[in-house]
């Protein structure tokens, strides 16, 4: 009886964890709220989210944005490259003013 007790406890465990770290877009069947009280009976309602309310295998989860390389800050953080956004957004300012001044 301690054994079954024990896995019912741990399948309780899982389920709401993954129900916890799942976005609401991905839930299926019932709005994800209302997981939290169909997870309520012991075993019943963790075997109900495993199987009715779970993302469906493949289901790609968002991810986290990708982050700069080791030892490079953002391009915003070079001070060289934003002299350049810079010199370039003049040219074209200046392009704009006067189109027979095409001396690029």
């Amino acid at each position: 009886m301690p054994v079954v007790f024990a896995i019912s406890l741990l399948l309780f465990v899982y389920c709401v964890v993954d129900l916890v770290t799942t976005p609401a877009a991905l839930v299926r069947t019932l709005p994800k709220p209302l997981w939290f009280v169909v997870l309520v009976p012991p075993v019943v309602g963790p075997l109900a989210w495993l199987f009715g309310g779970r993302p469906a295998r493949g289901t790609p989860r968002p991810s986290a944005p990708p982050r700069p390389a080791p030892g490079r800050g953002a391009p915003d953080d070079d001070d060289d490259f934003l002299r350049e956004l810079r010199r370039r957004a003049d040219d074209q300012r200046r392009r704009a003013r006067d189109p027979r001044d095409d001396a690029s």
